[in-house]
């Protein structure tokens, strides 16, 4: 077991973690609801320091970041644990492992060993994802430090479940986060994924304001958060923020505890991405449904396709220097 950050003693051999807004208090030989802190003899330590249990080369726009150095791979990892308990996970498997099956698998992979192999396979970057990077924090920041001295950018891919001290420790080397916003109703946040929609919101606005890049997405599941008001509410938020923050609305499958539901229709996407524009994001993306169009990049400015799309791969590429090809107009983003 490796020790780990951000927590403090308590009374009777407790421990506060702070390191997610849980905030939990745990008793000794009991772990946090992400099922990956334990609490030993008064002491907190992360049980998935080493337990790599996924790890690949991916294109930056699979995180989804289409405005962060696109169309560059990202080594991206993974151990096994959440801090939420989405009925919707499309990584359950892994996720939710420390609690489903009362295990933790992995294989023993220390920081430098991560950043050797980005650098072998060319990634631009190292991302953070498939499960919640919050819970395996320790392993990412060390992994980050190393990762910026060797020249490689740092991405998280997110629940935004983050409390300030934690981001704040982080910033240094964190250079860009996508982060669900997966509803605008704190009932659909406690019934569907165990955790309180302000926290959320909150740490929106802290990634925003410490200057990380940010990039939000919302998988719209019919019959719980694809109504107009609520999709209206979640544009009017973001336009709040910054209308230079991409907003990905991202069709949902049936898969884990969602299996009774439909797949998410591709004129609900076109709908939520038309009230994203009309609430003053400048740039709204349809998801999981390639080659219809939605997932290209258009000027804010002229409307010329600057990036075209067909899944995870570019197809035309008419940005230069971080502007328009055609008007010149500056495109927001970071490696454009």
């Amino acid at each position: 077991m490796h020790q780990a950050m951000l927590w403090e003693k308590m009374d009777g051999g407790r421990v506060h973690c702070y390191l997610c807004s849980h905030h939990c208090k745990i008793s000794d030989g009991k772990r946090g609801i992400c099922a990956v802190r334990q609490n030993k003899d008064g002491i907190l330590y992360t049980l998935v320091y080493d337990k790599v249990i996924a790890r690949h080369v991916d294109p930056i726009e699979k995180k989804p970041l289409f405005h962060f150095h696109p169309g560059s791979q990202s080594y991206s990892i993974a151990t096994p644990g959440c801090n939420f308990r989405c009925l919707h996970c499309q990584n359950a498997d892994i996720s939710q492992m420390p609690t489903d099956v009362k295990a933790i698998m992995g294989e023993a992979v220390l920081p430098e060993d991560i950043v050797r192999a980005a650098l072998k396979h060319n990634c631009k970057s190292i991302s953070y994802t498939y499960t919640e990077p919050t819970i395996f924090f320790e392993l990412a920041y060390d992994t980050a430090r190393l990762a910026h001295e060797a020249g490689l950018k740092n991405v998280f891919v997110t629940n935004g479940y983050i409390t300030k001290e934690a981001l704040t420790e982080i910033r240094p080397y964190l250079d860009a986060a996508n982060i669900d916003l997966k509803g605008f109703q704190p009932e659909f946040y406690r019934k569907v994924c165990g955790a309180k929609l302000e926290h959320v919101l909150d740490a929106i606005r802290l990634y925003h304001e410490f200057g990380i890049w940010i990039e939000l997405t919302t998988l719209i599941i019919p019959g719980h958060n694809d109504g107009e008001e609520e999709l209206r509410d979640i544009a009017r938020f973001i336009a709040s923020v910054d209308p230079d923050i991409p907003w990905h609305v991202t069709q949902f499958h049936p898969t884990y505890k969602l299996l009774d539901l439909p797949r998410t229709p591709v004129e609900t996407l076109r709908k939520a991405r038309k009230v994203g524009l009309s609430e003053g994001i400048r740039y709204v993306y349809e998801g999981n449904v390639p080659g219809e169009g939605g997932e290209n990049t258009y000027c804010h400015e002229c409307g010329e396709t600057l990036i075209a799309r067909f899944g995870y791969i570019l197809s035309q590429y008419r940005v230069d220097g971080g502007r328009c090809g055609k008007c010149g107009a500056q495109i927001p983003g970071v490696g454009m």
